[in-house]
């Protein structure tokens, strides 16, 4: 058995979610994440903005998964994927009176997604802010760290000056 196969069922136990529930959206998870990667949060969430459709939130140590289920069909979408590192200006609210999480994240196509992420008890949005904060807080590098090399970069120019081209005929 893989890591996520391993990982997935107690995450989505762990926000109160049943079996019969998240096993519809197994297959979408599994073309999107490998099969290395636990997950760290499954969870049903909405669209502030929109109230058509059902989501499912998957969150791994590397990716950013969400599936939609239309409520008239019930057939499953794929609505984001994206790996960590592609997600900028990432923020989260905790709110307990209310409890609920709501998350927000700029795709890398620069399509801002917001979820709202809705638990039990008011406990579980402290417990699910600390999950976001490791999550997003140490694996997300700033866009300064993402440059490879900058022009005039002194050690571009030295690997400049030791490339040789090949031609091939």
């Amino acid at each position: 058995m893989d890591v996520f196969s391993r990982t997935f069922l107690p995450a989505a136990a762990e926000t109160g979610l049943a079996v019969q529930a998240v096993s519809r959206h197994v297959p979408v998870f599994r073309r999107c994440v490998g099969a290395g990667d636990a997950s760290v949060l499954v969870a049903r969430c909405g669209r502030p903005d929109r109230a058509a459709g059902e989501y499912l939130l998957l969150l791994t140590h590397r990716r950013l998964v969400v599936t939609r289920q239309t409520r008239v069909l019930h057939r499953l979408r794929l609505h984001l994927n994206a790996e960590l590192s592609e997600l900028s200006d990432v923020t989260w609210s905790a709110d307990p009176r209310q409890p609920a999480v709501e998350l927000a994240a700029t795709a890398i196509d620069g399509v801002r997604e917001r979820f709202v992420i809705r638990v039990q008890h008011p406990r579980q949005v402290w417990q699910l802010d600390a999950l976001l904060h490791h999550a997003f807080s140490t694996r997300l590098r700033s866009s300064r760290e993402r440059v490879v090399a900058a022009i005039g970069d002194a050690s571009t120019a030295a690997r400049g000056a030791a490339f040789r081209p090949v031609v091939v005929h």
